[in-house]
């Protein structure tokens, strides 16, 4: 989805409580960034909280091994915990990490698990002109150095307010981490010590470590028999040194033509443009060997992606090419490779996506998508849709979007870090989105906006995900009836299944807003909800960073909370904003960081239906007032019990070389502001800071007022 932030408000920064010499003197240049610091030399204990993978039976299974930088041996500045919007630490899985800033420090991990491969999330500085700067640091494996691994802050580091841009000279800098991969050329067993080291200062002077994931990585998987190769067949280039979009052209257009499929072998091809796919399947030999990416080098439009044909008149308004119309595409399949590509700015004009354009009867599987403004952004209508077993790494914006008409798609046993807007979104603008899932998918740091949201839509399905770290306007997961197109026929309407979610460390402050989103929060800014029914069932609300449930924006019905589990809270158990009708059924709270758990300025506009075994949460007599400062970490340090899930978990794929194996976890680690109200800007887009011609609007824009000189609780 996109940004929905103004630039009329950002909150003041916060002060800087500790720091590095070298990151405040000389690394930041023209941004400077409060780093909370903590010197360690030795393991720390956890203190940010539970892991994404802690969780048994919920989200996705994955084929990597996560390990923290700062539960594990270093020598660096232990940064955090934090969750200020505009800190290194607050975007930090976890909300801590480690920063490197002299010759020789490391961080060194043991692996649990035999790995060939590492992904790891680092934070490099800006240079002072905002184009970002390249650097390496030293992979050692038992002491002996592997390779040098080269790191860049070209993807990362944006200024301003909405729409972003790469000048310094702004305030507001964010999106500060990137993550790279490389394979080790060998396999080192359980045990064995691998360290991210510095072998020098003079590309960046700090270099700071979030997480690695370890992974065993199989052989490219082998070519099949009667395949099309892109290669061999079409002259593709598996080096990237030349342009190779005709020639996938060529290659998925005769794919359609004789009914057979088209093969990528392990190379890194170049692509200047979409290939627009249709009734072909499009395969490689794995995603760590058979890579897509690129972008044209003077039209800044046109970039690597995989595009069903557009519908005309449908949710796509731009210029469609010839050869992009005539959508849906129908009966596309692509699996085992990668599309990782060379966006670094964010305009909502442009596709420059992994995927895209319109597809029905279709599906993605074991794609790694990397590096491009949205993985997937699919204008509809189109129906019958599946994401599944891949991987969506820092994007400029959204991780998904199902817009506009999109019916009986899902995504599922997928893993998604690094949004730069809504990880997983549904938006029904115009024409109803109905019986669409996100089931089973991990999720963390969302830099912008919500981990999981459907903006309208009918007979909605969010289950058994895992979300962690949201760090700014928006939350963990949101119903709401927002943004142009969602209203009547396309808003929040029928049975909306919400069922075993682990929220981890959701919700945060909007800096527009000024006060704290929830980690659960409905809003109708657009209309009322027409008596939908919203079952929310079988969830834990584990340490949110503000409120665990929110209500905004307009009256909201039908919202049904049954058996779940609320366990630390930055403020409140509930912040209410607008009326509502709301049942509680075995709702309990607990470690709520305020008093008075429930915050509620509408008095009895917020209707409670109270069935047994609730308790920690309400109040007959709610604090309305200022907002207090949140307090953080109250929240349980080691995993609830999920126990079994009611809905079976989707069929793992079966074990093949190269493609998404089993389960590999890891084992369990031992603003004070006056109340005020608020009222629309009449503000043009342009004065608001949006451009008029993105097709993902901003959120309505409003202006702040002294009390009693607008309608409405802000």
């Amino acid at each position: 989805m996109a940004d929905h932030t103004t630039p009329h408000h950002r909150p003041p920064r916060p002060r800087v409580r500790a720091g590095l010499a070298a990151l405040a003197a000389t690394a930041l240049a023209a941004a400077s960034v409060t780093v909370v610091a903590l010197t360690s030399t030795a393991t720390p204990a956890r203190a940010a909280g539970l892991s994404p993978f802690d969780i048994p039976g919920r989200g996705a299974t994955v084929p990597f091994v996560e390990h923290e930088a700062e539960e594990v041996a270093h020598t660096g500045t232990r940064i955090g915990p934090d969750r200020h919007y505009g800190t290194l630490p607050s975007e930090a899985s976890g909300r801590e990490a480690v920063t490197l800033d002299a010759v020789g420090e490391y961080v060194e991990f043991t692996l649990t698990a035999p790995a060939n491969a590492v992904t790891f999330r680092y934070s490099l500085p800006d240079n002072a002109a905002g184009t970002g700067r390249d650097a390496s640091i030293d992979l050692r494996a038992n002491g002996a150095l592997v390779k040098a691994v080269p790191v860049t802050s070209r993807y990362g580091w944006y200024y301003g307010g909405y729409p972003f841009n790469n000048n310094p000279g702004d305030t507001n800098p964010h999106h500060f981490y990137d993550e790279t991969r490389t394979l080790f050329g060998t396999t080192y067993p359980a045990g064995t010590k691998i360290r991210l080291q510095v072998s020098s200062t003079a590309q960046s002077p700090t270099f700071t470590v979030d997480l690695a994931d370890f992974e065993l990585v199989g052989a490219p998987i082998a070519k099949p028999a009667g395949v099309l190769d892109v290669v061999t067949d079409f002259g593709a280039d598996p080096t990237g040194a030349t342009d190779s979009t005709a020639k996938f052209q060529a290659a998925v257009d005769a794919g359609k033509a004789q009914g057979r499929a088209v093969w990528i072998p392990a190379g890194t091809f170049t692509l200047w443009d979409h290939v627009v796919v249709d009734g072909v399947t499009l395969r490689g030999a794995g995603p760590w060997y058979s890579v897509l990416g690129g972008r044209h080098p003077t039209d800044r439009k046109r970039a690597a992606g995989i595009y069903g044909k557009y519908v005309p008149g449908g949710g796509y308004s731009g210029e469609i090419r010839p050869h992009e119309a005539g959508g849906p595409s129908r009966n596309v399949t692509l699996r085992d490779f990668a599309i990782i590509g060379d966006i670094r700015e964010r305009v909502d004009e442009d596709q420059v996506n992994a995927i895209g354009g319109a597809m029905s009867n279709s599906v993605v599987d074991n794609v790694w998508m990397q590096h491009t403004k949205v993985g997937a952004w699919m204008d509809g209508p189109m129906d019958n849709f599946t994401i599944r077993n891949s991987r969506i790494l820092d994007q400029t914006a959204d991780g998904v979007n199902f817009h506009w008409g999109v019916t009986n798609s899902t995504v599922t046993n997928t893993f998604v870090r690094n949004t730069g807007d809504d990880a997983l979104a549904m938006w029904a603008q115009t024409v109803p989105n109905v019986n669409n899932s996100f089931t089973f998918n991990t999720i963390g740091v969302t830099i912008l906006a919500n981990h999981l949201v459907s903006y309208g839509g009918r007979d909605i399905k969010i289950t058994d995900n895992v979300t962690a770290d949201s760090v700014t306007n928006g939350g963990g997961i949101h119903v709401a009836n927002r943004y142009p197109g969602v209203q009547g026929p396309t808003a929040v309407l029928g049975t909306w299944t919400i069922a075993r979610n682990t929220l981890i460390r959701n919700g945060n402050s909007d800096y527009n807003w000024r006060f704290g989103v929830g980690a659960i929060w409905f809003s109708a800014l657009n209309e009322a909800f027409q008596n939908p029914t919203i079952n929310i069932t079988d969830t834990d609300i584990l340490d949110s960073s503000y409120a665990a449930l929110h209500w905004i924006e307009g009256q909201t019905n039908g919202i049904n909370l049954n058996n779940v589990r609320i366990d630390g809270a930055g403020t409140y158990a509930l912040q209410v904003q607008a009326a509502s009708q709301v049942s509680f059924t075995n709702v309990r709270a607990t470690r709520i960081a305020q008093a008075n758990p429930m915050h509620n300025c509408v008095g009895s506009g917020f209707q409670i239906t109270q069935g047994a075994g609730n308790s920690g949460w309400y109040t007959a007599t709610p604090y309305c007032g200022p907002w207090p400062e949140p307090q953080w970490g109250t929240g349980p340090t080691t995993p609830p019990t999920t126990g079994n899930p009611t809905t079976p978990r989707p069929p793992r794929p079966r074990r093949r070389t190269g493609t998404w194996p089993g389960a590999v976890r890891s084992p369990p680690p031992a603003a004070t502001r006056p109340t005020c109200r608020r009222t629309r800007s009449t503000a043009t887009p342009a004065a608001t800071g949006r451009a008029p011609t993105t097709p993902s609007p901003s959120r309505s824009p409003w202006t702040w007022a002294r009390p009693g000189t607008s309608t409405g609780w802000c």
